[in-house]
Parts: structure tokens; sequence; C-alpha cells
């Protein structure tokens, strides 16, 4: 899809319609730009809330602090490396 979009003397565009649909942009959603080169990239970035309960914690984790997680798994990687 092609769609073309004025920039202002604010510096500022409107995203055309085409284009928020197809990524199903919202009022108050983020947009990611990338630039790479002469070509700029625009994703629409997920709410982190959104993600919430799509990863599974494993039980021997759960109610523990990251530190404790990050800890714990560096100790497995040692116990790996010496085998």
């Amino acid at each position: 899809m092609d769609a073309l979009a004025r920039l202002t003397s604010k510096g500022q565009l409107t995203v055309p319609k085409a284009v928020r649909d197809a990524l199903d942009l919202q009022v108050g959603d983020n947009v990611h730009f990338r630039v790479e080169g002469q070509i700029v990239v625009l994703a629409r970035t997920p709410d982190l809330l959104e993600l919430a309960g799509s990863v599974s914690v494993p039980p021997q984790v759960r109610g523990k602090s990251w530190d404790e997680i990050r800890d714990a798994a560096w100790a497995a990687q040692w116990r790996e490396g010496d085998a």
C-alpha cells in the first residue's frame, strides 16, 4: 500500500486513514519510527498492559524478585557450563 502525507510547518504529519486502518491505530496509540537510510518504517507499538498474561510464568519463579530469578538463571548457566 502507498499513501502520501504532507509535512506541516510545525513538523507534523497526519497519518492517512488507509495507514491508520491497516495498523489498527487508535487515538492515544504509540507509533515507532525507524529510519533506514532514506526510508522510514512506521509501526504501531503494543500497549504493554495488553501483553499481560501472554507469557506463562513457571510455578518455581512465581512470587520471586527479578534479582532472585536472574541469580538462579546465572547459577543454572554456570552449572551447565561445568558439566
